[in-house]
């Protein structure tokens, strides 16, 4: 095995430019100011989802100045250059597409005419978007669907008031402070002596649609022992050695992604059945075959598996979900 491990390519949505001054959130009256500067840039966000527009070969989101931008919560995304980055979550302007409260989008961005917004999502265009736009859309989605479940306070029901600039909520009845959540979980690429790849799909998954293992740490649990556990419980391989090569946000609806490898001390597979369907070890020359017969499908190049995958193999491959 390579003594040395770095991940092969970026992780598409672990990138950002703007400065998220923190500091500035209490700042009640700078906020206001802020948001009534006409230099001010807008992202609004519904369901996961904003507006995009292909600009030749490239994707980006599309700002609002705030006397565009629709009423709704306003969240501090960050300062760049002087300019001040706000989402509002709200309906998308100009779209009539949500269907039972669900936005919908189109199928490919290529259908659609240059320059013409359309509502997207991180699953069709996080590894699209440039790094100041991919930021941006990571950081609302995740502010958005935190924000979503969190209307009322766990301790006493009363009705939360959104505070330093979209970052906490408090609860006016009794005081109690709330902070959105991130909930961390594992991934990791399970390789074996013959330095043979692990993929596996859930139950919900069609077939060929394979991937890595993946799993929430437990409370009380280090990441390095989730990773242990979680391969353990879900195919009945004994793992040793996790290093840690990144880590990713994968809002959907608040997860972090840490990426790890891990070493087989076993390769028997017994498998979880509610949680895992089907699993089976590759070499690279196995993966490259079902890739090209169609047999085999990968996670998408925005996700941290695609990149555990790619890194294990030395190279960037052709073939997405």
């Amino acid at each position: 095995m390579r003594s040395e491990e770095q991940l092969i390519g970026p992780l598409l949505l672990a990138r950002g430019t703007i400065d998220r001054s923190s500091t500035l959130r209490a700042d009640s009256a700078w906020l206001e100011l802020a948001w009534a500067a006409p230099g001010t840039r807008v992202l609004v966000i519904s369901d996961g989802h904003t507006l995009v527009r292909r600009a030749g070969d490239a994707v980006e989101a599309v700002l609002f100045g705030p006397a565009e931008a629709p009423e709704g919560e306003r969240y501090l995304l960050g300062v760049e250059d002087g300019t001040a980055y706000f989402a509002v979550a709200a309906r998308l302007p100009g779209v009539d597409t949500e269907v039972n409260g669900r936005v919908t989008v189109p199928m490919s961005l290529r259908d659609t005419p240059e320059g013409v917004p359309v509502p997207a999502g991180l699953r069709q265009v996080g590894g699209l978007l440039g790094d100041r736009d991919a930021g941006l859309l990571v950081y609302a989605v995740a502010l958005e669907a935190w924000h979503a479940t969190h209307e009322f306070c766990p301790r006493c029901g009363a009705r939360t008031q959104v505070e330093a600039g979209g970052h906490i909520r408090v609860c006016p009845a009794d005081g109690s402070q709330h902070f959105p959540r991130v909930d961390p979980a594992v991934i990791m690429l399970v390789r074996d002596d013959q330095d043979r790849c692990l993929l596996a799909r859930g139950p919900q998954w069609p077939e060929g649609r394979l991937s890595i293992l993946a799993g929430f740490v437990e409370p009380g649990e280090s990441l390095e022992n989730a990773v242990v556990r979680e391969v353990a419980e879900e195919v009945g391989v004994v793992v040793a050695n996790p290093r840690y090569l990144g880590s990713q946000p994968w809002p959907f609806p608040r997860s972090l992604m840490l990426g790890f490898f891990a070493d087989a001390l076993t390769t028997d597979l017994t498998l979880d059945f509610e949680e895992i369907a089907e699993a089976r070890w590759y070499t690279r020359e196995e993966m490259v075959a079902a890739l090209s017969s169609g047999e085999l499908r990968l996670p998408p190049p925005v996700s941290i598996a695609r990149r555990l995958i790619e890194t294990w193999y030395g190279d960037h491959l052709v073939g997405d979900w």
